[in-house]
């Protein structure tokens, strides 16, 4: 059968059939049912990795999660970034009456009755977001982040018609050229490495016939980097962690303890003024982000209290005690874990939910005592050059 949406390529006595479609459509769904049925291939390829897959195809998944764990793990920020962005994909499934991931969903299906073998072509989302992590750099990362939760309060919708017109092949390089101007170094780990991977496992695939369910927007790379060979175990490698973070995150304590020794030493007034500056700074950002969150009154308590010792210590945070003691105080349900794919979809439902809360007391905390760390040094720095 023939489609502007399907693409045909022979290469090695294989014949690939890559489906280009739009995650939140009816009619992408619609079509790979339709193909599968006619090809009758030997293989059919997701573009899903193994935890993806278990997420769509186990409905109880939520309630698995040990909230208490997700925050020793220091995973709230990146489980936080995953529902923000299931939020705004979910949002426009909802729009259209159909479950997000449809089309990937009917993959699966599609596969099973044909006796097809179903292959799971994407990398691990934790190794894709570990390398755009790790390549973006600080300012990237905060443009990321308030994207990213910006998306979950959006109220924009689109027409089907606009959303059938992603899958038009100039649209899509039209969007990926922008996307390139505005976030050049997200487009490399997010699109371009994922191209080489999933090319690698369509090539890879058994069979000689072999139908690839794709999101649009990988159809034109993957054209080109089926014709190479890729290394997989290179593509899955993680970044090496930089050391200057680490370094940089014991300095600060030990200049900001040395500056504040020498002054008791020198001018004891001082030092418990630059003491007393240090705390309340600290503190007061970080109880702030607490509260932003609407934690529990011992939950913002904690986040003061934590924050001016937890910055001197680069292996603990002030999120991470705030998170706990709300965890503690107002634990999850059963029913919140049931309820999270819904109540992401809004302002008062993110805010609502006891597992999102937790999420965002130790965001939040985290950030007022990385704005204290700025704030309350400078002021140290300050009454120090004062004193001298």
């Amino acid at each position: 059968m023939e489609n502007e949406n399907i693409t045909r390529i022979n290469q090695d006595g294989k014949e690939f059939i890559l489906i280009g479609t739009a995650h939140v459509s009816k009619h992408s769904a619609e079509l790979v049912k339709e193909v599968i049925e006619a090809e009758k291939p030997d293989s059919v390829c997701i573009e899903l990795d193994e935890q993806r897959y278990k997420s769509i195809t186990d409905g109880n998944k939520w309630k698995e999660m040990d909230i208490f764990q997700v925050i020793k793990e220091k995973k709230a920020s990146l489980l936080l970034m995953n529902l923000a962005i299931s939020s705004f994909q979910n949002r426009m499934a909802k729009q259209f009456g159909i479950n997000a991931g449809q089309e990937m969903i009917q993959g699966i299906e599609s596969a099973k009755e044909a006796g097809a073998e179903l292959v799971l072509a994407d990398r691990n989302i934790q190794t894709t977001f570990s390398r755009i992590w790790g390549g973006i750099g600080l300012k990237g990362k905060a443009i990321l982040l308030t994207q990213v939760i910006a998306s979950i309060f959006s109220k924009e919708s689109i027409s089907e018609e606009e959303l059938e017109k992603i899958k038009n092949q100039d649209m899509i390089n039209t969007i990926l050229n922008e996307f390139t101007e505005t976030f050049p170094k997200l487009k490399t780990p997010l699109i371009d490495e994922r191209d080489q991977y999933l090319a690698q496992k369509i090539k890879d695939a058994p069979g000689e016939k072999i139908v690839a369910v794709l999101g649009a927007a990988h159809v034109p790379g993957i054209k080109e980097e089926i014709k190479k060979e890729h290394n997989l175990a290179s593509l899955n490698e993680l970044p090496a962690k930089s050391k200057a973070p680490k370094i940089i995150g014991w300095l600060i304590p030990i200049f900001i303890i040395s500056i504040i020794a020498y002054t008791f030493y020198s001018n004891p007034a001082a030092g418990l003024q630059q003491t007393l500056s240090w705390v309340l700074w600290h503190g007061s950002f970080s109880a702030l982000g607490a509260a932003i969150a609407f934690g529990h009154p011992l939950t913002i308590l904690t986040a003061f209290v934590a924050a001016p010792i937890t910055a001197l210590d680069p292996i603990t945070a002030a999120g991470w005690f705030a998170g706990i003691v709300q965890a503690y105080f107002r634990r999850p349900s059963v029913r919140d874990f049931e309820n999270l794919s819904e109540d992401v979809f809004s302002f008062k439902g993110f805010w609502h939910n006891k597992v999102t809360r937790v999420l965002l007391v130790v965001v939040l905390a985290n950030i007022g005592s990385s704005l204290g760390t700025f704030i309350g040094g400078a002021d140290v720095i300050r009454l120090f050059i004062k004193h001298l």
